[in-house]
């Protein structure tokens, strides 16, 4: 507290100032930030602006320290967070002054900054890998798990070493962790299959040889060799002095009989390491069906694994990656590709998920989400994201490091310069062979297609086509959410009554749409509407062109003013230096003379309803026509509407005992002595409680008859005049907080001699009533029953009662792909922000807009689009769109296909243009769907898919795989359709033919031994010289005999492994499991028990397990479900072992709850 003490003192808007301009800072790598809940962030902007809203307000008092309580989920994991909207990035400084104001948070959540990807992108780590580690035992014995203390954790960022991971998993479980020096050791990544890693030590009994690998020292990161959260590590010490095994059965000696192809399986809790010899006759379980395999998930990867799944069974695709074509097409100096890493990864993955000889029934892609975010770190971390998004990545980088073009040359795109269909065909021809000199590729082969783009000029008539291509067609559903509300329509001719509309528009729709809809209702210019939303007696949104109807609550009041002159509310509008002042105008209670101290420190509550005033340039010279335009402004909302005005002839009429009339108000606010006028209101303060009912039935009575209006009654309100209120009170300084905002005098402005204009942009009125007044005109506060603005007249427009009596007898139709399609190609108008250069006007229009596909692929990938994206609002559309399973049939839909069969009829010779086969099939069939369950920000991604080996259907979610029939993908979660053209020749053109020569060359396949290394046996010494001091950056006393493995788990002389397990089926989901497999925020553990060598499989990647990392305490068992034992879940530490929850200092970046370690090698 005494750094807090200490701390300078400054107001509340410094404050904001300071803070927001830390927080611009570009981040560099190797810097702290801090994440702090946007929850706590707007209360405290709410506290430093003095914002109250419609949740009240707060003071800088009642904040208290940052709470980051709503990021953290019920298992202490970090949620899946979007900046801005659930976390706010605060670098270390501006955290320093955050927590000296406010006091030490409890769960402070410091990330390192860190390069990502190939482009070295600099962002936060939010999700650190987070590292499971043992000792390795020194028995073979089963040891007992029963309330076993939970495993240590390391927690380190993905750009540490692989030297410094050694150091700090060796450190972690060393028999003396203070000891200066540490014995040698081995430490071997595993692969424990579900629970299986609960032990005090890890006993060798469980050492699965073939699914570990031995990691040795490197200046590699952990990003580059796939070491995710959830890994785990066994540390191997030279330290057993009892041996394991007895005398003549050596360790290595065990190992003479086995062959080089081993197979280790275990297949029970026994010690599988007794008998004659170590390692028996490989028990090999029976294969699954290719092309079955789930994909694990790997926190929130759901959406990685469904996309994967659709594409892994495009047959076409299949057969150019497992016939190994891809690595003779391999770009890797292209520089729009990706090295053609993410082609080799994705081949290796399609050869393992059609690998005939596999048992395995799970795998998780972790070397795939290795390379795919490390050329794409918006896929880093464990975020849900879109899975087209993924689709529309991997396509393209699948074709950029695939393309058979080796250096693009430029070509200029063709211009259509009119004519008839050989004009268009050849146009679109020039077009595509155009594209084709840059891009050649299988993804080009397959998937993509060519659609027409025709704009029209509606001026001049003037038509522009283009061809270009496409790789996914994104159609959009013909479905309008509609939004309905009650607008309260104020009219500028104060004649006429306020009103309330009620209206009916697509909640996709503008509120300019809302204001061209209400004038044409209106018969008035939408140009002049103005719409605000209205709050607590004050605007609290000014509703522009940028906003969507949908984003408004349905309690919102949305208030239409209309006006005499443009509102301003268009993007396009050009400000007029002689334009009239738009002001807002707010009521409000009279401060008494004696508490006028100064202008600042106002105590103004606003009430009633707002309301807008016009003031010409002539006008606002004068404070007395200022105030006979706000008396107007009033008249729609009170009663007493004569009392506003003096008439002629009309005589004094006494509405109580008192006549007594109230003193004016000056401009500054003191009071005057006053003679009794005429005409002027008299105090109701004591009337009313009088003959009130009697006597006004008697006044009302004797002015029945023509009087001539003389002016504006004087002395109603006081006239004050407030500056900076910007957009109508609804931004600025003083924003939400009229108290705070400092008042402007006329006689200031009257000061200023080179303009006699007393307005200033950004002004508003304020208008203080006495309180017998306010009685009179509105009546007493809550209720006012002397207002107006309770009672709207409705106004129910036509249009608006057909379109509710036709919805009450419409039967809710389906929609259909072709619906969809028609939607696509629909003609429409282009919005005033996308706007189109004609080049025979020369200038921007509005032009018609209209797609058209032109040349369809063989392979379509049809986009839904499910999700709407406005700048504020994000929805879902979940409606069924009925698609066909077979015979989707485009013949219609072509524009080629019409083009050639017209030019055909006519006799035309078209030899030389490319229109592909005028009888060939333009009829798809779906072989895969992948389907989003839930809503947005979160959800749950799926996939069924067609199996072309055995025509089959399956169902993929995550690792469960279960067959399915074709029907049931049609639901309303479908978001992806993969539909593939049927056709008597082979599809694919040219990469079909280079297929086919792929598999007539003679394949030659070198076997290698298998070689790996076990446990150091007890009775044998370690291959270390010295101890090894923990830090050393030398790795010369490391072993490096042949039997030890390469240091890179993905090294290409790494043996090929093929995971075994112990049933050929799928695995169906237990329904009573605790982990729902229709929930990505749950990451499966891999299954894969045990591996074998698979000669003619060239892909040697490990199953690792993974989970989502713990953000708080390290729990016994699982977090997410009940431990494997029984035990109740609890937070201890391993006996020996640092407890990873140790830490308590928030002034430590590494202390919070998923701790980030330091690099000095120590555990918080």
């Amino acid at each position: 507290m005494a750094a807090q003490d200490a701390a300078p003192v400054i107001g509340p808007a410094e404050k904001i100032t300071l803070i927001e301009s830390l927080a611009k800072e570009k981040m560099e790598t190797g810097q702290t930030w801090y994440l702090v809940s946007m929850e706590w962030w707007r209360r405290w902007h709410k506290a430093c602006t003095g914002k109250v809203d419609k949740d009240g307000g707060v003071s800088e008092a009642e904040l208290g320290p940052v709470d980051n309580k709503p990021l953290i989920d019920d298992y202490g994991n970090l949620k899946e967070l979007v900046e801005g909207i659930h976390v706010k990035y605060v670098p270390a400084a501006a955290w320093q002054h955050l927590v000296s104001w406010y006091g030490p948070p409890d769960m402070p959540l410091p990330r390192n900054t860190i390069a990502r990807g190939h482009q070295k992108y600099v962002g936060l780590e939010l999700y650190p890998p987070r590292l499971r580690v043992l000792r390795m035992a020194s028995t073979n014995t089963i040891l007992v798990i029963n309330d076993a203390p939970s495993h240590p954790y390391v927690t380190l960022s993905e750009a540490d070493t692989i030297t410094t991971l050694i150091q700090r998993l060796t450190k972690a479980v060393a028999p003396d962790p203070d000891a200066a020096l540490t014995p040698p050791a081995l430490v071997w990544k595993v692969d424990p299959s579900g629970d299986d890693f609960n032990y005090p030590e890890y006993p060798l009994s469980e050492f699965n040889v073939a699914n570990s690998k031995s990691i040795t020292p490197s200046d590699a990161t952990l990003a580059d060799e796939a070491i995710e959260s959830e890994d785990a590590f066994v540390v191997e010490f030279q330290q057993r002095t009892t041996p394991v095994f007895s005398s003549g059965g050596g360790f290595f000696n065990r190992m003479s009989s086995s062959s080089s192809n081993v197979v280790t399986t275990r297949t029970s809790s026994v010690d599988t390491y007794t008998g004659s010899s170590l390692f028996k006759s490989p028990i090999k379980a029976k294969a699954i069906e290719p092309g079955t395999l789930g994909l694990g998930n790997m926190g929130n990867t759901c959406f990685m694994n469904s996309a994967l799944q659709c594409l892994a069974h495009t047959k076409e695709l299949v057969e150019y990656f497992t016939t190994g074509l891809f690595k003779d097409e391999l770009n890797p100096d292209n520089p729009l590709g990706m090295q053609g890493a993410i082609a080799e990864s994705f081949g290796a993955l399609m050869e393992r998920i059609w690998d005939a000889n596999s048992s395995s029934t799970s795998y998780s892609p972790r070397e795939f989400k290795s390379q795919l975010q490390r050329f794409a770190p918006q896929f880093s971390g464990y975020q849900q994201h879109d899975s087209q998004e993924l689709v529309a990545f991997l396509l393209d980088g699948l074709h950029e490091d695939l393309n058979r073009v080796l250096k693009k040359p430029y070509v200029e795109k063709p211009d259509w310069e009119g004519g008839g269909d050989l004009e268009l065909a050849t146009l679109a021809q020039t077009s595509w062979d155009g594209y084709m000199k840059r891009n050649d590729s299988v993804i080009v082969d397959l998937f993509q297609g060519q659609y027409q783009s025709t704009l029209v000029c509606p001026e001049c008539d003037k038509v522009s086509i283009t061809f270009d291509p496409f790789m996914y067609l994104t159609l959009p559903l013909p479905i309008k959410k509609l939004w309905r509300h009650d607008i309260f329509w104020v009219p500028w001719d104060c004649e006429k009554l306020p009103m309330k509309i009620p209206v009916e528009i697509p909640a996709d729709s503008s509120f300019k749409d809302l204001r061209a809809l209400l004038g044409r209702w209106m018969s008035v210019t939408p140009e002049n509407l103005l719409t605000l939303e209205i709050w607590s007696g004050k605007f609290y949104k000014v509703l522009g062109d940028h906003l969507t109807v949908g984003e408004a609550a349905d309690g919102d009041i949305i208030v239409c003013y209309e006006l005499p002159c443009h509102s301003r509310q268009s993007r396009s509008y050009k400000p007029d230096p002689d334009e009239p002042f738009i002001v807002p105008v707010f009521l409000s209670d009279a401060i008494p003379a004696s508490s006028y101290k100064s202008l600042y420190g106002r105590n103004n509550q606003f009430w009633g309803h707002p309301t807008i005033v016009v003031i010409d340039r002539e006008t606002a010279k004068s404070t007395e026509a200022m105030y006979d335009a706000v008396i107007d402004r009033l008249r729609p909302w009170v009663s007493n509407v004569r009392d506003l005005y003096t008439w002629e002839g009309e005589r004094p009429i006494q509405l109580g005992r008192s006549r007594r009339v109230s003193d004016p108000v000056t401009e500054d606010g003191d009071g005057e002595e006053g003679e009794v006028e005429e005409g002027d209101i008299v105090d109701q303060k004591i009337a009313i409680l009088t003959e009130e009912d009697e006597l006004m039935d008697e006044a009302k009575a004797e002015v029945e008859q023509d009087l001539r209006k003389v002016g504006t009654k004087n002395g109603v309100f006081a006239l004050k005049l407030a500056p900076n209120y910007q957009d109508y009170g609804c931004s600025g300084p003083f924003a939400y907080n009229a108290r705070s905002n400092p008042l402007d005098t006329w006689d200031k402005r009257r000061d200023d001699e080179d303009n006699p204009v007393l307005l200033r942009e950004h002004d508003a009125f304020i208008l203080e009533f006495e309180d017998h007044l306010k009685q009179y005109f509105f009546g007493d506060s809550p209720k006012y029953e002397n207002a107006q603005w309770n009672h709207w007249k409705l106004y129910v427009h036509p249009e608006y009662k057909a379109s509710q009596e036709a919805a009450k007898g419409t039967v809710t139709k389906g929609i259909s792909l072709q619906d969809c399609l028609d939607e696509f190609t629909k003609k429409e108008q282009l919005g005033e922000d996308d706007l189109w250069y004609c080049p025979q006007c020369k200038k921007h229009q509005q032009a018609t807009k209209k797609f058209d596909l032109w040349k369809v692929p063989d392979v379509l990938v049809v986009h839904l689009k499910r999700f709407s994206n406005s700048r504020t609002l994000r929805d879902k559309i979940d409606v069924l769109v009925d698609f066909p399973i077979d015979s989707l049939d485009l013949t219609n839909r072509v524009g080629e296909r019409a083009v050639t069969e017209r030019l055909i009829k006519a006799g035309v010779a078209i030899d030389d243009l490319d229109l592909g086969d005028v009888n060939g099939s333009l009829v798809y069939d779906l072989f895969g769907v992948d389907e989003h369950i839930g809503g947005l920000g979160g959800g749950h991604y799926r996939a069924y898919a067609h199996n072309h080996n055995n025509d089959k259907w399956y169902h993929f979610d995550d690792s469960y795989v279960s067959t399915a029939s074709p029907s049931d993908a049609v639901n309303p979660n479908a978001y992806l359709l993969f539909y593939r053209r049927r056709s008597s020749t082979p599809l694919g053109g040219k990469t079909y033919t280079k297929v086919q020569e792929a598999r007539t060359k003679p394949k030659t396949l070198v076997k290698e031994p298998f070689v790996t290394q076990l446990p150091t046996p007890p009775n044998e010494p370690l291959p270390f010289s010295a101890y090894n001091r923990i830090g050393s950056s030398s790795s010369q006393s490391w072993p490096s005999p042949r039997n030890i493995a390469p240091a890179s788990p993905l090294a290409d002389d790494l043996p090929a492994l093929t995971d075994d397990a112990d049933s050929d089926m799928p695995y169906v989901p237990d329904p009573s499991s605790s982990a729902s497999p229709t929930s990505s925020n749950e990451a499966e553990i891999d299954t894969d028990s045990s591996a074998e060598y698979d000669e003619h499989n060239s892909y040697g990647g490990t199953s690792y397990s993974a989970s989502p990392y713990a953000e708080l305490d390290v729990p016994i068992g699982n977090p997410r479900s009940s431990s494997p034992t029984g035990s109740s879940i609890e937070t201890r530490s391993t006996a020996g072992y640092p407890s990873p929850a140790a830490s308590s200092s928030w002034s430590d970046p590494f202390s919070d709850a998923n701790a980030q370690k330091r690099d000095d090698g120590h555990d918080p």
